[in-house]
């Protein structure tokens, strides 16, 4: 792509929105500066730009967005099949299996729900079409890595913000390197309370036709109920058929 044919201002208007977080709801424009990576008046433009357009709230001192930013998000989820053809299959998982079931997407170094089955909430957050995760520390995460090379694997975890959420997280680079590739080999994830003490996953990849992982999909529950060590057995027959049932479905 010709860089001519880029909008520069569109872009950082992009990276200002994505300062915004879960954990950075409310944000000045000095934060918000810090966060995205641009110069104050460049910031400030973006933030304002966006109040006046409905995307965000400003109270004379800090923005907020507003719901009108889900309209971005709902734009895609309801121009590609992919949370449609998953969903029917992630109610009949989760009521076979009695736990949720979730889809994601790989978006740089973090996975995006696409869709979800909730039996009951698991996690402290509240996961829904749209709700991120990082890669490295999601059971989805790391089979979606899985089909990367190693060289992309290694970009992303570098790019990534490696943190330990508990005790049991995965954070060391080469550790993790290790473990996708275990991933790759066995054709599932399991973690075991590393996203959130109390939760543990299974995750597998969902193939095209042609074999590309273009989904992942997997159960959570809590480990009081479900030990990780137990759901490979419990939950894999399961979802190793309705990786058999999309498999033609997906082109």
């Amino acid at each position: 792509m010709d860089a001519r044919d880029v909008m520069g201002g569109f872009v950082k208007g992009l990276r200002v929105m994505e300062a915004f977080g879960p954990d950075h709801q409310r944000l000045s424009i000095a934060e918000a500066a810090e966060r995205s990576g641009l110069d104050r008046a460049t910031t400030r433009r973006c933030l304002l730009t966006l109040a006046e357009h409905g995307y965000a709230d400003y109270d004379g001192k800090f923005f907020a967005l507003t719901s009108k930013v889900l309209r971005l998000g709902h734009a895609w989820l309801s121009s590609t099949p992919l949370p449609l053809l998953l969903q029917p299959h992630l109610d009949q998982l989760s009521e076979r299996v009695g736990h949720s079931a979730s889809a994601s997407v790989l978006d740089g170094t973090e996975i995006v729900y696409i869709a979800r089955a909730a039996q009951k909430r698991v996690m402290s957050i509240n996961l829904m079409p749209g709700s991120r995760l990082p890669a490295y520390s999601a059971s989805m995460g790391r089979v979606l890595l899985s089909g990367l090379a190693d060289a992309e694997v290694m970009a992303i975890l570098a790019a990534s913000e490696l943190k330990a959420n508990t005790p049991h997280t995965l954070a060391d680079p080469q550790q993790l390197l290790a473990e996708i590739a275990m991933v790759r080999e066995q054709g599932y994830a399991v973690i075991d309370q590393e996203l959130e003490i109390g939760l543990c996953s299974i995750a597998v990849p969902i193939r095209n036709g042609r074999g590309r992982i273009v989904a992942a999909i997997n159960v959570g529950a809590s480990a009081a109920v479900l030990a990780a060590r137990d759901l490979p057995s419990y939950c894999l027959t399961a979802m190793r058929e309705v990786q058999d049932r999309l498999a033609p479905l997906l082109p």
